[in-house]
């Protein structure tokens, strides 16, 4: 019998079939539901993307409108969850507290455990509703400051900027990040969202799915990259020379963060809408040096024979680091930033997941030792 053939990573194989999103690496496409993302990031609002994904079509102005409504009556938190993360270590990273609030909603909700598709709903439109609430709260918590109450006149996006700090956010920034959120509400089954479906596949509920994939998103080969993109823009400005930076990150083979992708080979169709906006956000907020670092840097990595033959460029993360670090979101945060637009996505998968389940169960090939005889305890030398 011939042994099946080990793909690392699964790279290249279809685990199931989703409506939700395609991403074409080979041609840079990325589409919703039908719809490309450049479409959807010029002209819609991140509140019309989230309809989409769970209803399979854009709403009209009615059902938007009573939509939104929906999501704003369950934006705010529990005071459990308020006076938990007040116990919290200052010093915790906003994505550990984030995850662990998710659970914490878990056990606080007594019907956590019914995973019917209209309960899965309810529980999707109340963790996409309260997550930015979450992490505004923490930014407050930590630097010893009580949370703001979100404010039902405010779209998602900008309402989250308010509760950082109590002002009404600019347009100009409420608008930067609702095209980030609608920009990585979803993305094909990324390790995240792949860690959602298998918790699912399971009959797991529902917050331990999101829990499962804010877990993944955590780290730095996947949402934590655009928190290192960042770092890795002020390393570069303390440095004082981006060439040399550049040319001794290389000697030193530290990895670029956010040039080249697992799946695209060629541009990321998101980090083309991204940079012309974080160029607009940088001048305009007199922070023009981080995106000439950040451009400056792509254009060497662009030049330089290792990327160029391996196909790598700018990702989602590249240029969105420009963005959240302009519109003054700490570095830190980003990643929760990425959440607050991936739970869409998240919980659209979710309930795909339910409405055909069948338990998520590779194979591994062992490769370890064999026919071992066993000593007992007192013969082992």
């Amino acid at each position: 019998m011939t042994e099946p053939t080990v793909t690392k990573g699964l790279a290249g194989v279809i685990a199931a079939e989703t409506q939700l999103s395609r991403v074409d690496g080979e041609q840079g496409r990325l589409i919703y539901r039908g719809y490309s993302i450049e479409d959807l990031g010029a002209k819609s609002s991140f509140e019309e993307v989230i309809y989409l994904l769970w209803n399979g079509d854009l709403p009209t102005r009615r059902q938007l409108d009573a939509f939104k409504a929906a999501l704003v009556s369950k934006r705010a938190l529990p005071s459990a969850i308020v006076s938990t993360m007040k116990d919290f270590p200052h010093e915790a990273h906003p994505m550990a507290v984030l995850r662990t609030m998710v659970s914490g909603l878990g056990l606080l909700d007594p019907q956590a455990d019914d995973i019917s598709l209209p309960a899965a709903r309810k529980k999707a439109l109340l963790l996409t509703a309260v997550l930015p609430t979450i992490v505004a709260a923490w930014e407050r918590i930590r630097n010893g400051r009580e949370p703001f109450a979100p404010r039902p006149d405010l779209d998602h996006a900008a309402n989250f900027l308010y509760m950082l700090d109590g002002n009404e956010p600019s347009e100009q920034a409420a608008n930067a990040l609702d095209t980030y959120l609608v920009l990585l509400a979803d993305h094909g089954f990324n390790a995240s969202t792949f860690a959602a479906r298998v918790t699912t596949g399971t009959l797991a509920d529902v917050y331990s799915a999101i829990t499962s994939g804010l877990g993944t998103l955590k780290g730095a080969a996947h949402g934590g990259a655009n928190q290192a993109a960042m770092e890795q823009f002020t390393d570069a400005a303390q440095r004082g020379d981006v060439e040399a930076w550049f040319r001794e990150a290389r000697e030193e083979g530290r990895r670029i963060m956010g040039i080249g992708h697992r799946v695209y080979k060629t541009e990321d169709p998101r980090a083309g809408i991204l940079r012309p906006m974080a160029e607009e956000l940088a001048q305009s907020s007199g922070q023009r040096q981080w995106f000439d670092i950040a451009h400056k840097i792509e254009e060497l990595a662009r030049s330089d024979d290792f990327f160029v033959e391996r196909d790598l460029y700018a990702n989602v993360d590249y240029y969105s680091a420009v963005v959240l670090y302009t519109i003054q979101l700490p570095v830190d945060q980003f990643t929760c930033a990425f959440a607050m637009s991936r739970i869409a996505g998240w919980t659209a998968h979710v309930m795909e997941q339910l409405a055909d389940n069948r338990l998520i169960r590779p194979k591994a090939r062992y490769v370890g030792r064999e026919n071992l005889e066993f000593v007992p305890l007192d013969e082992r030398g």
